[in-house]
């Protein structure tokens, strides 16, 4: 009985997380769409990759609520290793493990944006840019079922499925905040904001990892990097295909460099190796210098990253130091906020009362 309970929720857990990978897939390859091939419609093969992954997380969470309802009307006290804290939901009809309750609640937002975003296109038709106004409530809707699939996981940390889970759903994130960065682009002429803010998120999810397990930062910075590396083939290759089976041309001036994949830092292995030994301190300071030193590396590297990707000359380092001191400023409060949510994290599966 004990291992049927345990393989369900590990299989639950894994499509949730599925459904996350299809999502970012879908994601990656529209970008890359939107940069080498033009404006889409609703109905493209990018867009059924999204609303697919979304539709698997939303089904595997609501698996997940219903399971957890019948077993409390059995009589039988849920588990909360299982997704979470049990909350009661609309007056306490139905019962759902939290983090299964945020990922679920994404799913749904993602659905009702995406009503909108195909009457958007039915009254403009194509989208010449990806930050439409339904689109980024896609795009926030998706965050919310990553962060719910970290809690998943993050309650059964006792299990190495669920470190393990952990870690992929946090790279997963972090992949792919780098796209919400792009929304600050034009921020400031000072700073290269995009840039900051694509270091403020991304080390959000490394130090939330870091306060999870210690070695947890090292983790997520090795499964972003996996991700990169896979997204830098798949999105070009995948657009290009695509383009040519439908009958449409690549644009003439396409920089050839996978768009998503390049938003990605490079160098997030040696930052967390950098910053392990501050981290690993037993002082309250230490995920605020730890943070700050960190997100100073990140632009810096991101930077030079870019003029080797896109092959424009490099920066002037005296330039940079406006972006380096407001990524430093930054650093320090996701260093801060991540040892925090790691924290947090930890006690996913706390013994809280339900409807807390």
């Amino acid at each position: 009985m004990e291992r049927t309970k345990v393989r369900t929720a590990t299989t639950t857990a894994v499509v949730l997380l599925l459904g996350a990978l299809l999502t970012l897939t879908g994601l990656t390859w529209d970008v890359q769409w939107h940069e080498d091939v033009g404006p889409d419609t609703f109905f493209t093969l990018p867009h059924l990759f999204l609303y697919a992954g979304s539709a698997v997380s939303g089904f595997a969470s609501l698996t997940a609520v219903l399971m957890t309802t019948a077993a409390r009307r059995a009589g039988h006290a849920p588990d909360p290793t299982v997704g979470g804290v049990p909350v009661g939901v609309f007056g306490r009809t139905f019962t759902a493990p939290l983090g299964y309750l945020v990922a679920g609640s994404g799913a749904a937002l993602f659905l009702l944006y995406g009503l909108w975003d195909q009457w958007w296109h039915g009254i403009y038709g194509f989208d010449a840019v990806i930050d439409s106004p339904p689109h980024v409530g896609l795009l926030l809707s998706i965050a919310m079922t990553l962060v719910g699939s970290v809690v998943v996981f993050g309650a059964a940390r006792d299990q190495p499925w669920g470190r393990t889970g952990v870690f992929v759903s946090l790279a997963v994130l972090a992949g792919f905040s780098t796209i919400i960065a792009v929304a600050f682009q034009d921020a400031s002429d000072t700073v290269d904001s995009m840039h900051v803010a694509m270091a403020f998120l991304v080390l959000l999810t490394l130090f939330t990892g870091a306060g999870f397990v210690r070695k947890g930062g090292i983790a997520v910075a090795i499964g972003l990097a996996l991700v990169q590396a896979l997204s830098w083939w798949f999105s070009p290759w995948a657009t290009r295909l695509y383009a040519d089976s439908v009958g449409l041309p690549m644009r003439d001036y396409i920089s050839g460099v996978p768009t998503m994949p390049a938003l990605m830092p490079m160098t997030l292995i040696i930052v967390a190796l950098l910053t392990y030994p501050v981290i690993g301190l037993a002082a309250r300071w230490a995920p605020l210098v730890a943070g700050a030193l960190a997100g100073a590396l990140v632009v810096t590297a991101q930077a030079f990253q870019d003029s080797v990707v896109y092959d424009v000359p490099a920066p002037v380092v005296g330039d940079l130091l406006p972006t380096i001191l407001a990524a430093a400023v930054l650093g320090l409060l996701a260093g801060h906020l991540g040892a925090r949510f790691g924290q947090m994290l930890r006690l996913a599966a706390g013994d809280r009362p339900e409807g807390a």
